[in-house]
C-alpha cells in the first residue's frame, strides 16, 4: 500500500507584522548598516520606511534597492527645485483628490507607504495621515457624485493597498455605485515592496469590480522576485489587466540594458509596460534625475530590439500642472515635398512618400 505524503503548508508572513517591523529611524538604519551615514535632520523631513522584505534583497550599499529606498544627505540639498511643482494642491478641489483632466481624477485614499521610495513625487505628504480621514474622503466622493464627466478614477497615495481589505472594498463600492464612473485603476507598488500583501482574499475581493486595472511600480529587474511573481500571478488569475509604471532613475535602471531586462521581464509576468517616467523636479530627488536625452537614447534602444507590448510611453509631467505629454526619439532625418527620409532602429536611412498620389 502507497504511504501518503503530508504536505506540510509554508506559512507566509503576515504583511501587517512585517509592515511593524520596519526601519524607521537613523538608529535602526545604522545598527543594521554600520557606517551608514543618514542624518536624523532627513528622515526628519522625509519619512523613512524600510520593511523586512526590501532589506533582504539589499545585497551590498548602493545596489537598486538601496538607492531607492535609503536616506541620502543629498535629500536636503536640492533648493532649485519645489516640493509640488505639478501643482496638485492648487488642482485639488477638495482634499485628497486631484483634478487635472476632464474625464479623470486621482483620488488619494491614504499617505502610507509600504516602504517609501527617496524620488517620491509626492515626498511632501507621504508618511502623514490625513488622506485616511473619513470627512476628507467623503467630500471626494461628493465631487465624483457632482461631476458627471468624471469617468475614470485612480486610487492612488501614498499605496492604496495599504488600506484594510475592508476599508478599500469600502471605498470600491462606492464608486461602483457611481453610475458615471466607467474605470477604476489602482495604483500601487506593494506587489514589489511587500508582495505579501496580495493575498489570494484580496485578489478576490477585487475581482468583483472589473472594470478595474492595477498599474504597478516596478523599477529594476531585482525586483521580480518569485514572492513578487507570486503576487502578480494571483492579480492576473483574477482577471485583472495589469500594467507597469517605471520611473528612470539615475544609478538604477538608466542604461538600455537594464531598461531591455526589465521590459521583456515584465511582460512575461502579463504585465503590460505602460508608461517610463522621467522623474518630476521635486524637491529632495535631484540627485536621481537623468537627463531627457539620456531618456529618449534608452526608449529609442527598445524600438525594434524588443517587441512592441515590451515599449512603454516615455512620458515627462509638465510642471505648472500642465500634465503628462509624450516624448519619442525623432526618427525623420529629412523632409521634402514628396518624402521623408526616415532612420530605422538599426541606424539605416530609408526613402519614404510623403505625399497623396490622388
Amino acid at each position: 500500500m502507497a504511504q501518503s505524503i503530508r504536505v506540510i503548508p509554508i506559512a507566509i508572513p503576515d504583511w501587517r507584522q512585517m509592515l511593524s517591523e520596519s526601519l524607521v529611524s537613523t538608529r535602526a538604519l545604522e545598527a543594521r548598516f554600520p557606517g551608514t551615514v543618514a542624518p536624523d535632520a532627513v528622515v526628519a523631513k522625509y519619512p523613512m520606511r524600510i520593511n523586512p522584505y526590501l532589506l533582504s534583497l539589499i545585497k551590498e550599499p548602493g545596489d537598486p534597492i538601496w538607492w531607492q529606498f535609503i536616506p541620502d544627505p543629498a535629500e536636503l540639498s536640492d533648493d532649485p527645485f519645489h516640493a509640488d511643482p505639478l501643482q496638485e494642491d492648487i488642482q485639488s478641489p477638495v482634499p485628497n483628490l486631484i483634478h487635472r483632466y476632464p474625464d479623470r481624477v486621482v483620488l488619494l485614499v491614504t499617505d502610507e507607504c509600504a516602504a517609501y521610495c527617496r524620488f517620491c513625487m509626492r515626498k511632501r505628504r507621504v508618511g502623514g495621515l490625513s488622506a485616511g480621514s473619513g470627512d476628507n474622503r467623503k467630500q471626494s466622493l461628493a465631487y465624483i457624485r457632482r461631476n458627471r464627466r468624471i469617468r475614470d478614477v485612480i486610487l492612488s497615495g501614498g499605496d492604496p493597498l495599504m488600506l484594510e481589505d475592508n476599508e478599500l472594498e469600502n471605498v470600491l463600492e462606492k464608486l461602483q455605485r457611481i453610475s458615471h464612473v466607467e474605470i477604476i485603476r489602482i495604483h500601487t507598488r506593494m506587489p514589489v515592496t511587500l508582495p505579501h500583501r496580495v493575498t489570494a482574499e484580496l485578489a478576490a475581493m477585487l475581482a468583483r469590480f472589473h472594470p478595474l486595472y492595477v498599474n504597478i511600480h516596478i523599477n529594476h529587474p531585482v525586483e521580480l522576485t518569485e514572492i513578487a511573481k507570486n503576487a502578480f500571478r494571483r492579480l492576473a488569475d483574477a482577471g485583472i489587466p495589469l500594467g507597469s509604471q517605471t520611473v528612470l532613475l539615475r544609478g538604477v535602471n538608466d542604461t538600455p540594458e537594464i531598461m531591455r531586462e526589465l521590459m521583456t521581464r515584465l511582460v512575461a509576468c502579463r504585465i503590460r509596460p505602460y508608461y517610463l517616467h522621467h522623474p518630476d523636479a521635486v524637491s529632495g530627488t535631484a540627485h536621481f534625475r537623468p537627463s531627457v536625452s539620456a531618456g529618449l537614447a534608452i526608449l529609442k534602444s527598445l524600438h525594434g530590439h524588443v517587441s512592441g507590448p515590451c515599449v512603454p510611453h516615455y512620458k515627462i509631467d509638465l510642471p505648472g500642472g500642465g500634465g503628462k505629454v509624450p516624448l519619442v526619439p525623432n526618427y525623420i532625418r529629412r523632409r521634402s515635398d514628396s518624402s521623408l527620409i526616415i532612420e530605422n532602429f538599426e541606424g539605416h536611412c530609408f526613402a519614404y512618400p510623403s505625399g497623396s498620389s490622388a
